[in-house]
């Protein structure tokens, strides 16, 4: 839903001009179970009248045998939709919201607080520009908090807002919320995120979430809702190293050839030098071509088809970068991956790789080191269960151009996917170039589908004899 304004009746067309010109910010909530995330999402869209009313008064009905809040409105019924969510009183999977105000269109995910949906909170965070992370006023910096701070950094998040929630709890206590502060900022000093805000808050009463509160006039900063507003993002985006993943070559006519992809980081310009990897091969750019027109510049995130002045063998997975750019090309490279399937990760397996455009087969040649996102703390580990996060030396059977996730997140950045069932299995961040064993180079992967069609036929056909099973092998 969008936002109240007087131009929807008066100049719809200037109205929606305005609304479709205005940026969008990501942003994410997370934090412990029962700090307040669903209510305060439902309150940060109450109070800015966000709300249309039949879904007010399904709330309203809903709250009388599902709510936590008596006689009043439960605002967190607004997000926690699935009925095991309303039971237990948790939120599981992540809720998207969209809304607008005047100055900026937002997108929040609701992502779950409990440790057991880890993989959930990883998910709503990897488009995310900002985290909102809640911490209850009572209890303070919690395990869950450092654990949900810890993957928003490792997901390249650089703005935190520390919603320091339940306040009426306190009695809306200065000296409580200076105490968190800084009991947080001694953890942070871990953190890469250069930009973290404090706001003292209750969602439940609507104290500094869309409006000023009266009842902590020793706050002298700004409610949630104008942080939002006014946050940084635009310089987020690596506007110096440019990469473009073909994910299609666009050929209507003998007349035209054109690369099209999401321009992943950098400005691309008709008349620049750029080079083509991994061939190595340069040229220059000719035109920018949209379906609203060509453009004199593209940047981060923008989908475009360019076209080149030279004929250049280009195919889907190749690079469009700088022609002074110097990309590592390598078959191995170290990254933190976030196992998000029941079966455990194990070293020396083979799974597929889809890094930007391109699709290959690999494995996880070791395990550095698991991660544990309670502490932070390092320890070894044999494999990686569900939810668990390590730092995995991985190897391809060809080489790739490799990037680095906290430079480039579009392109340094994969998922792992199954190769019998074909389902996403884990999400990988490389942190760098890494020296791999040598045995998947050039590795045709006749042998690897062999063993992987051995345990498809055990598993789905037991009752054969082994016998059997060797001679159809055979």
């Amino acid at each position: 839903m969008s936002h109240q304004s007087s131009l929807i009746a008066d100049n719809i067309e200037q109205y929606l001009h305005e609304h479709e010109n205005k940026d969008l910010l990501r942003f994410i909530t997370c934090g412990s179970v029962d700090d307040g995330k669903s209510t305060l999402i439902g309150r940060l869209l109450h109070d800015s009248k966000m709300i249309y009313e039949d879904q007010l008064a399904a709330i309203t009905q809903a709250s009388k045998t599902s709510g936590t809040t008596g006689d009043a409105v439960d605002l967190a019924l607004l997000v926690d939709g699935l009925q095991s969510e309303r039971e237990q009183g948790i939120t599981i999977d992540v809720a998207y919201r969209f809304f607008s105000t005047d100055k900026r269109k937002f997108i929040i995910a609701d992502t779950p607080g409990h440790e057991q949906y880890t993989r959930n909170m990883a998910t709503g965070a990897s488009t995310a520009s900002l985290a909102v992370i809640l911490i209850d006023a009572r209890h303070g910096v919690q395990t869950q908090t450092r654990r949900h701070s810890y993957i928003a950094d490792l997901l390249g998040i650089q703005h935190l807002v520390i919603a320091v929630n339940k306040m009426d709890l306190v009695d809306y206590s200065q000296e409580r919320f200076e105490e968190i502060v800084a009991e947080y900022q001694s953890f942070a000093e871990n953190l890469n995120a250069c930009d973290i805000r404090f706001v003292p808050l209750s969602a439940l009463a609507g104290d500094n979430v869309v409006n000023e509160s009266t009842r902590m006039p020793w706050f002298h900063g700004e409610p949630l809702l104008s942080l939002l507003e006014t946050v940084e993002i635009a310089h987020d985006s690596n506007l110096s190293d440019l990469r473009l993943p073909v994910q299609y070559v666009n050929r209507p006519n003998l007349d035209f050839r054109g690369y099209c992809g999401t321009l992943a980081s950098g400005i691309l310009r008709p008349g620049q030098d750029v080079k083509a990897l991994p061939s190595k091969k340069t040229s220059k750019v000719s035109r920018i071509v949209t379906f609203d027109g060509d453009l004199e510049a593209a940047y981060p995130g923008q989908a475009i088809t360019m076209t080149l002045e030279d004929e250049l063998d280009i195919s889907r997975g190749d690079w469009i970068v700088a022609v002074d750019a110097e990309v590592p090309l390598s078959n191995a490279f170290e990254a933190d991956i976030v196992w998000m399937h029941e079966v455990p990760l194990e070293p020396g397996r083979l799974y597929d790789f889809k890094l930007a455009t391109r699709d290959l087969s690999g494995q996880v040649q070791s395990i550095v080191h698991q991660v544990d996102v309670n502490t932070l703390a390092h320890k070894e580990a044999e494999r990686l269960e569900l939810n668990a996060i390590g730092r995995c030396l991985v190897e391809l059977t060809a080489e790739v151009t490799v990037d680095d996730y906290r430079k480039c997140p579009g392109t340094g950045s994969f998922i792992v996917v199954d190769r019998l069932s074909n389902i996403t299995v884990g999400a990988g961040m490389i942190r760098g170039v890494s020296q791999g064993s040598g045995q998947l180079a050039g590795k045709v992967d006749w042998e690897a589908f062999e063993v992987d069609l051995n345990a498809l036929i055990r598993k789905h056909l037991p009752h054969w004899e082994a016998k059997h099973i060797h001679d159809l092998l055979e």
